[in-house]
């Protein structure tokens, strides 16, 4: 007897004999289809950064009853993330848990003082299985990134409470090739087997990671576009007898309204989605069922051309809960939908085997995190006005001003991307290390260099030029430089002509002027390329260290405009 007579067989005595032909076959009919599709369940993170512990602010959540309700939510942390993680497995023994990328990077001081170890262990004992290398797990280099993948000390020594033992889940790294062997830095995929039926997933992050990390972090590699290279790859799943294929890349989109709250809603259309991510989902092969993105730190669950689209914001605040139905035979997905959870930090009890993780850490950090700084009568924002410029990015620019006159330095610019955290005092206003490390958590040193009027303007026109948003990427500047821009204006003709001013002055074009950056920005970083162009350079001190001795000796300065925006 086949299966299908078999389960209508099975329907008839549940429904007993005097049922009606038609709803016994209907009932028969499902009861089979039933039986030939299985679901399985993947949960999703991205962009977690090493926030082992509750990220300050909150998740504004729109009211799943009511649209037009918002609330505001205390959301993320390790131990939380593991308990509802706990939960949503609970709710389907076919699991896996994945994730698009930036687990690490720019992360608090806690994750940071030990090379970012408690965050693989963490991560690693939550279950996570597979990960997308994003571009922060660049900003050691390659060598520090295989080492988290496969255990041992880090060159500075051992510092954690216990021996490293590497991660225990697989990063992916599709499209990251050596270029002298051709091979590939780390597995391009992984086929796991859930409900007996084959999904590979494919990790990879954005092919722009060379002009977002230190140059020498990725010397030797190469970063190949996106969707060719999963494209190339379907045909060699195919053969292995893989029809269900998730992609993890660490590329994503924003959603049309910035300030939109974020929703728990089931899937739906998103029209208003922009970004790089839009055009790599259009182009894929329409054999990849489920695209699982990062990047841009915004949460959404969209369909884009019918296909799956999904992000969890950042630093652990949300989780993804994707559901598939797959047909047990072909091993195609079927359907498939997703819903981002709210990692509420307030109503979800602590993960006991992650809190003891932490706090085994947060006693090796203690010394350094509690050490006092200086007071602090207010937070300062990072968040930037119309033209461009932040109260916190001003007075990074000017400590780093402050630290590198001695060798000549007449301003300094500082990239909006490095300033990863609001300076914000502990409710004694005071500001320890460890608020100061969140704000600038990468290492870098301050390099001093001469550039022409020429090149200053040219590098400010980099703003706008070839950068991954409209808005494009407003570099702080020190106190007594500004300049004009219109934004009305086309990309690389944005700034106002005449319009440099250094302590009132015009500065003309063949001028020779000392500027501060980062180590990171003179290496071409965020691809303001005209830096590498930059003569007589002098490297200096930490720029964590510069902001430091700057808070120690004056105050935050009251905000004053410097650049101007027309239109």
């Amino acid at each position: 007897m086949n299966l299908v007579r078999l389960l209508a067989l099975v329907v008839l005595l549940a429904l007993g004999s005097p049922a009606p032909p038609a709803r016994a076959a209907a009932a028969a009919a499902a009861a089979a289809a039933a039986a030939d599709t299985v679901r399985v369940k993947v949960l999703a993170i991205n962009d977690f950064h090493g926030s082992l512990k509750t990220p300050p602010g909150r998740v504004r959540v729109a009211d799943a009853q009511d649209a037009a309700r918002v609330r505001e939510v205390r959301a993320g942390g390790a131990g939380q993330l593991a308990t509802r993680l706990q939960e949503l497995k609970a709710k389907n023994p076919q699991h896996i848990v994945v994730a698009a990328g930036d687990l690490v990077g720019a992360s608090p001081l806690l994750s940071a003082l030990f090379h970012d170890e408690p965050t693989i262990e963490a991560l690693s004992r939550m279950g996570l299985e597979l990960s997308a290398v994003g571009n922060h797990e660049f900003d050691r280099g390659a060598a520090e990134l295989l080492r988290l993948q496969q255990g041992g000390c880090a060159p500075q020594g051992c510092r954690g409470p216990q021996p490293f033992a590497g991660a225990g889940f697989q990063y992916l790294a599709a499209s990251t090739v050596e270029r002298s062997s051709g091979r590939l830095l780390l597995p391009a995929y992984r086929i796991k087997r859930l409900a007996g039926v084959p999904i590979a997933f494919i990790g990879l992050t954005l092919k722009g990671t060379p002009g977002m990390v230190v140059q020498s972090g990725v010397r030797g590699l190469v970063f190949r576009d996106e969707a060719r290279t999963v494209n190339a790859l379907v045909p060699q799943l195919r053969r292995q007898g893989v029809e269900a294929i998730v992609l993890l890349i660490h590329q994503g989109g924003v959603p049309g309204d910035p300030e939109e709250p974020v929703s728990e809603s089931d899937t739906a259309d998103c029209p208003t989605l922009r970004g790089p991510i839009v055009d790599i989902v259009r182009r894929l092969d329409r054999a990849v069922d489920v695209v699982i993105s990062g990047h841009t730190h915004r949460a959404y669950n969209c369909r884009i051309d019918g296909r799956l689209l999904t992000s969890a914001g950042s630093h652990g605040r949300l989780l993804t809960e994707i559901d598939l139905e797959l047909d047990a035979r072909r091993g195609d997905v079927v359907s498939a939908t997703a819903r981002n959870h709210v990692v509420d930090a307030d109503a979800t009890p602590a993960d006991a085997q992650q809190t003891a993780l932490i706090e085994a850490y947060e006693r090796l950090a203690e010394p350094l995190a509690q050490r006092i700084v200086a007071p602090l009568a207010a937070p300062l924002s990072r968040r930037a006005d119309a033209s461009g410029e932040s109260a916190l990015g001003q007075l990074i620019a000017d400590a780093q001003l402050a630290a590198t006159r001695a060798v000549g330095a007449q301003l300094a610019l500082m990239n909006p991307g490095g300033i990863r955290a609001d300076l914000v005092p502990q409710q004694d206003g005071l500001l320890r290390y460890e608020q100061l490390f969140a704000v600038q958590p990468f290492g870098n040193r301050l390099v001093t260099m001469t550039l022409s009027g020429r090149q200053l303007r040219t590098l400010l026109e980099q703003q706008w030029l070839r950068q991954p948003l409209a808005a494009g990427r407003v570099l702080q500047v020190s106190q007594g430089f500004g300049y004009a821009w219109d934004a009305a204006r086309p990309p690389g003709q944005r700034v106002v002509e005449d319009s440099l001013r250094l302590h009132g002055r015009p500065l003309a074009a063949d001028a020779a002027v000392r500027v501060t950056v980062n180590s990171f920005m003179a290496e071409g970083g965020d691809r303001f390329s005209v830096l590498r162009e930059g003569s007589d350079r002098q490297t200096g001190a930490s720029d964590l260290d510069a902001l430091e001795a700057y808070l120690k000796t004056r105050p935050a300065l009251p905000r004053m405009p410097r650049l101007e925006r027309l239109h």
